[in-house]
């Protein structure tokens, strides 16, 4: 799997981040604006009594940039023992009828995330239900990390905070696993996770008005669309069985591992 085969993978994160303003925009603005005794957590602007504080704005892209490090590397820690589980099965991936059908279920959950993305259909959400189980053992952890005062514990705060139970996780984590390998695995939930990361960067340093933005219907709409649309032109692939030259770099892989 090259580069190339994983930008549909980190489109879809870029454009699935507008969901992810909803998922983990409210921890980072609300750690963003975090004080701590005597020493205000680093936010462009910090109210302080009538007034305001100036503060850095580098220590507030470094704090946001922690906890993303420390959410990325949940996902490719996730991505990396689901194609490991399915690796473990990989002499059924040369069966081309199981080949063909799980390429045809990696676009249909596309489809279904454009859905969710539009808000059109929310199957999705019985998926984050099932993840509810595992959350609950995780999120008493991060009480341990107060006061989030460091880099060091926001990027542990965004460790944990990566297993939120979550729709769109789910779904591109079910391309990891179709790849078959643990280290391709890792490299998809990689691709997904950069794809979420300047939003969230952006919701980091400019909190409520860029959630406010990016949660407008008309944004998320027109994400889902394009989500939904990789889907069905991966289908098309599948179903035709050709190449369709320069497009296939918008779609999912079809060849490495089990894809």
């Amino acid at each position: 799997m090259n580069g190339l085969n994983l930008l549909p993978i980190f489109i879809v994160g870029l454009l699935g981040s507008v969901h992810c303003v909803g998922m983990c925009g409210g921890i980072v603005s609300a750690f963003s604006t975090m004080s701590s005794g005597r020493k205000p957590f680093p936010v462009p602007l910090v109210a302080q009594g009538a007034g305001t504080v100036q503060v850095s704005v580098a220590d507030t892209a470094l704090h946001s940039l922690a906890y993303n490090a420390g959410r990325i590397g949940s996902y490719m820690l996730a991505g990396a023992m689901a194609g490991g589980i399915a690796g473990s099965a990989y002499t059924f991936s040369k069966i081309t009828v199981f080949q063909v059908g799980a390429y045809w279920l990696a676009n249909l959950m596309l489809i279904v995330l454009g859905l969710y993305l539009m808000d059109a259909w929310r199957g999705l959400t019985k998926l984050e239900t099932a993840g509810q189980a595992l959350w609950k053992k995780i999120q008493p952890l991060t009480g341990k990390l107060m006061p989030i005062d460091s880099p060091a514990k926001m990027f542990m705060l965004g460790g944990l905070w990566g297993w939120l139970p979550c729709g769109m996780v789910y779904s591109v984590l079910l391309t990891a696993m179709m790849t078959g390998s643990a280290v391709t695995g890792a490299s998809v939930m990689l691709a997904f996770g950069l794809g979420t990361l300047p939003m969230l960067l952006a919701i980091g340093m400019f909190g409520a008005r860029m959630r406010t933005y990016l949660q407008n219907r008309k944004v998320r709409v027109v994400s889902g669309l394009i989500v939904l649309g990789f889907g069905v032109l991966g289908l098309v692939r599948a179903a035709s069985g050709s190449q369709l030259g320069w497009l296939d770099m918008l779609c999912l892989p079809h060849s490495g591992g089990i894809l």
